[in-house]
């Protein structure tokens, strides 16, 4: 998986569904492990709810899991775990905690509430997408600073660090399949450019 998308940043959002109260909460996360812990702690958070449902999606040995937590089968941990995987994101655990309000809102209300409850706390939290990526640096002086720049970010290189000094030193992050690279901005800067290849791959964010 060279690319994937995932969240930004831990977050919530909330809303009140006939005087029930929804509280949606999403965090990234890399293993099963910190997804279950942020489960706990969402439990422990709200001890007094009367439910915690969670769905959580990883990356590592490609796990999936959600609960109902007593809700009717079906009507909370799928929908919740349906939402993450109609955004395409993994590396990633969703809670939304309820408090009942008296009235009853049937399977299809649930669905409905706990569907909304995950998709607010994922816009919450921004969808990000990841790219595994090699590091370049590019340098070369300042009558090739436009041309280099623009030609990269046309082959979908993501650009990092510039530093200015006596000349330009760019640094961009070359998407795994994409080939060519050093070649091409070899050809377009007549030989002048110095590429020099930054240790092993990473995921980058995509900008």
């Amino acid at each position: 998986m060279y690319n994937y998308k995932t969240i930004k940043i831990e977050n919530s959002d909330e809303f009140v569904e006939k005087k029930s109260k929804f509280i949606g909460y999403a965090k990234p996360v890399v293993t099963e492990a910190e997804a279950i812990e942020f489960v706990r702690k969402i439990r422990s958070k709200h001890p007094d709810a009367t439910h915690n449902v969670y769905a959580y999606k990883v990356r590592e040995n490609n796990i999936q899991r959600y609960s109902d937590d007593g809700e009717p089968a079906g009507t909370a941990g799928i929908p919740t775990l349906d939402v993450i995987q109609k955004e395409g994101l993994t590396d990633i655990c969703v809670v939304v905690t309820r408090y009942f309000g008296g009235t009853l809102l049937g399977a299809g209300g649930l669905v409905r509430a706990y569907t909304k409850g995950a998709k607010i706390a994922i816009d919450a939290a921004e969808i990000l997408e990841k790219s595994y990526c090699f590091e370049y640096t590019v340098n070369i002086d300042y009558t090739m600073l436009s041309k280099i720049q623009s030609e990269a970010a046309a082959m979908g290189c993501i650009a990092g660090e510039v530093v200015y000094a006596n000349d330009v030193t760019l640094t961009f992050f070359v998407p795994y399949a994409l080939e060519g690279f050093e070649e091409r901005l070899i050809d377009i800067s007549n030989g002048r450019a110095i590429i020099k290849k930054c240790g092993s791959g990473k995921y980058v964010d995509v900008k």
